[in-house]
């Protein structure tokens, strides 16, 4: 019996701050933030060790709106019918290859959180932290988005608020 193929759900991770931040242009380090924290199996040391970030904030999810649509793609993640797929642009979004960081599964500890912005600036401690930023660039990312839009926060790890 040929075994079914598993649906990938891809997002893009930024590897710069967009030209809407004041500091468009400048890197992230969101994928090495990201590689941290998963396991060593994907992610090759060197990337691990030496991506010159010290002792920088890790990246244990991601921040994203449409929380219904990721509530159905997470429903068939926990079925194990697919994976979240992590990408980043080579170069000009979407005019250039995408390079895949990892593909993680029910079976890694991802998972789905619901939120809205008033609640992660108020409740969940260290929420900016643990997206990988400082909290002035935290604020100034979501700067735009409606205090009470339901916001989906996309675990990498077993973390969970």
């Amino acid at each position: 019996m040929k075994a079914k193929k598993l649906i990938r759900y891809r997002l893009a991770v930024s590897r710069n701050f967009p030209a809407t931040h004041p500091r468009k242009g400048e890197p992230t380090y969101f994928v090495e933030k990201i590689r941290r924290n998963i396991d060593c199996k994907k992610c090759p040391h060197e990337l691990c060790d030496n991506c010159g970030l010290g002792d920088v904030w890790n990246k244990l999810h991601t921040i994203r709106g449409n929380y219904g649509l990721w509530a159905k793609r997470f429903e068939k993640i926990n079925k194990g019918e697919a994976v979240l797929e992590l990408y980043y642009w080579s170069g000009k979004p979407y005019n250039s290859k995408c390079v895949t960081v990892c593909q993680l599964g029910k079976e890694d500890g991802i998972g789905l959180q619901k939120a809205t912005l008033l609640q992660i600036t108020h409740d969940f401690k260290d929420v900016q932290k643990n997206d990988g930023l400082a909290y002035c660039d935290f604020m100034d990312w979501f700067s735009k988005a409606p205090m009470d839009a339901e916001l989906a926060i996309i675990h990498f790890t077993k973390f969970r608020y």
